[in-house]
């Protein structure tokens, strides 16, 4: 998986908050990366949960964290669903918020993900990161397979988030 990490930034946000603001490009249009991001199908190919229902409508769901056979159940809430430019919900007590912008015929996706938990900043980083990876691969085609939980030590995960503390300054 890739190691670039150029593309997160952490800002100040309200109180001990703070929001990562994590861009990736992808050759593909928002509406592909929208799918890639609301429908349960494809989530549970990279993201690190699994909705218990499609992401494109506001409300109340589930989002379930899969570590290898360990499941964790997290409430969540849909806040806005404007397919396919914004996409935002709570994940526990995070505030996540996908912005897709069309970039010649592809999309460059911004996730700005506010933690509820001071000094997670370097971890969450690295978690996105390599799911971002995962889903590019996915969406060029050339599926790797989802890498979540303790399996993201297999995958860089420790060296990753090591660069990203340094990069924050954690």
């Amino acid at each position: 998986m890739s190691q670039e990490i150029d593309t997160a930034e952490l800002v100040a946000a309200a109180g001990e908050r703070w929001t990562l603001v994590f861009v990736r490009e992808f050759r593909q249009a928002p509406a592909v990366v929208w799918a890639a991001l609301t429908e349960p199908e494809q989530l549970d190919r990279w993201a690190p949960f699994v909705p218990v229902r499609h992401l494109g409508s506001l409300g109340e769901t589930t989002l379930t964290m899969v570590d290898g056979a360990v499941r964790e159940p997290v409430p969540a809430v849909v806040l806005r669903a404007e397919a396919p430019v914004v996409l935002e919900y709570s994940w526990g007590a995070d505030l996540l918020r996908w912005e897709l912008e069309d970039n010649q015929g592809g999309t460059r996706l911004i996730l700005r993900h506010t933690l509820s938990q001071p000094g997670s900043q370097a971890m969450v980083a690295a978690g996105w990161h390599l799911c971002a990876d995962v889903l590019r691969r996915l969406l060029d085609g050339r599926p790797a397979g989802v890498i979540r939980g303790s399996d993201a030590k297999n995958h860089g995960f420790e060296e990753l988030r090591a660069a990203y503390a340094k990069k924050f300054e954690i």
